[in-house]
């Protein structure tokens, strides 16, 4: 599951070293609208999916896929990558962490607002300096362009919604944590991880798109919980 600002070809590394493998993957598409509404649907689709799921989330999808979890009956473990892992109540606009560039550079420096939805809400983009330098800071500079060139609006209501769920809670885990990621801090990752009880993997450096720069690495977690998974007979 994708994040915000992003879409499902974030995952093409890791699908193409998955299907490789032999594995049956799927890149849902994330609406980025509404965390309640856009588990909904991605929920809805995970229904549709014959066997046992494991879920993974980056980003704003991990909160998805915590909600999603908790909404169907054949997912049986969660992967996060650099990705959010709320609580009940908790939006993921708190879990940016502290030092953040979410938190400590001006709105103006971060984000175009693009006004004018149906609902009244507002659309975000990240502007280009931000992209290229805190979102995908490890990337060719090229490349980080043509991302942000492509990249979807999130709407704030997918931000600042309370999740629901937290399925976490009852769901095994495992977290890929980058030390480089400058929009949810390492540092909140791993609280985050370790109220989930996760398997925690922290990788050195990268950023807050490792999935695209590194995708290997992303990979090698999620097939450590498809092993474990499948070792328990899940």
């Amino acid at each position: 599951m994708h994040g915000a600002w992003a879409d499902s070809s974030s995952w093409n590394g890791e699908l193409a070293e998955l299907q490789r493998a032999g594995c049956a993957v799927r890149a849902a598409d994330n609406p980025v609208e509404n965390l309640t509404t856009d588990s909904e649907k991605v929920a809805a689709f995970v229904r549709t999916i014959p066997g046992p799921v494991l879920l993974v989330g980056h980003s704003y999808g991990g909160a998805v896929i915590s909600n999603v979890a908790a909404e169907v009956d054949n997912v049986v473990g969660l992967v996060y990558v650099d990705a959010a892992a709320p609580a009940v109540g908790e939006p993921l606009s708190a879990l940016d962490g502290s030092t953040s560039v979410i938190a400590t550079k001006p709105a103006s420096e971060l984000f175009e607002q693009v006004p004018g939805t149906p609902d009244g809400n507002t659309n975000l983009l990240l502007t280009q300096d931000a992209f290229v330098n805190y979102f995908g800071n490890d990337l060719p500079k090229a490349q980080a362009r043509r991302l942000w060139a492509s990249q979807t609006m999130a709407a704030t209501p997918a931000i600042d919604t309370p999740s629901r769920y937290a399925a976490w809670q009852t769901l095994p885990s495992w977290y890929f944590i980058s030390t480089g990621d400058q929009i949810i801090t390492a540092e909140s990752e791993l609280a985050m991880a370790r109220r989930a009880h996760s398997h925690v993997t922290v990788f050195h450096g990268g950023s807050h798109l490792t999935l695209v720069s590194h995708p290997k690495a992303v990979t090698a977690v999620v097939g450590k919980a498809l092993s474990t998974l499948l070792a328990a007979g899940r």
